[in-house]
């Protein structure tokens, strides 16, 4: 599977066979030009939104082709691909704040991908079974909006993935109150740091411990 980092909580995933994935597109310019990341204008075969309240999240109508758009809970099989949403919150206060978030896990190319959407909190025991064990976690890790660097690596323990890469931060493209991806890498071992916006995740070479693999924006 190639996994590509469009910018903030967007990306592309591809898998072997073919099959397009944009996960929680971003309206580019949105808040007053805060989110300065280029327009997601590629094809895709299925769109994923977290939670629709925000524009950083749902924006799907740049997205060409004639993409399933899925959203909201419950779960299906989309071109194969077997897709779970796991009900969880935009806050730490069972959303009165920013309301609803969905954790998406999807299986396919024999992993099981989980984008956490613009998760609030750390993890119920019902969630973490929900859930399961991910081979790839793409987690906010900027705080203010979702949750932060300590609040990310609690849930990084609580799910142990194989492979966590960090989204929803500051960078010279994001102008939101948040942190650099810095203050989630510090303390941490196992950072591979690709310089890339794109990586190539292969079920049978996951490592056996965590491993952090931070990506640049690809817009």
């Amino acid at each position: 599977m190639k996994i590509q980092w469009l910018g903030h909580a967007a990306f592309l995933l591809e898998t072997k066979d073919g099959v397009r994935i944009v996960m929680d597109p971003y309206e580019s310019g949105a808040y007053g030009g805060a989110l300065g990341y280029g327009p997601i204008d590629t094809a895709a075969d299925i769109v994923t939104v977290s939670h629709d309240q925000h524009e950083d999240h749902n924006y799907t109508s740049t997205v060409k082709g004639d993409p399933v758009i899925t959203k909201g809970p419950g779960q299906d099989t989309v071109k194969g691909i077997e897709i779970k949403r796991v009900h969880t919150f935009h806050d730490d206060s069972g959303g009165k704040e920013r309301g609803e978030n969905f954790v998406f896990c999807l299986k396919t190319d024999g992993m099981l991908v989980c984008h956490m959407g613009d998760l609030g909190h750390v993890l119920s025991d019902e969630q973490v079974a929900e859930i399961g064990r991910p081979d790839v976690m793409l987690i906010p890790v900027g705080g203010t909006f979702t949750v932060g660097p300590v609040e990310a690596s609690q849930v990084a323990d609580q799910l142990k993935p194989r492979v966590v890469i960090p989204m929803h931060y500051k960078t010279p493209k994001c102008a939101f109150p948040i942190e650099e991806v810095d203050a989630f890498l510090e303390g941490k071992s196992k950072i591979k740091k690709i310089g890339d916006s794109t990586v190539e995740i292969l079920a049978d070479s996951l490592p056996d411990e965590t491993e952090i693999v931070v990506l640049e924006p690809a817009l």
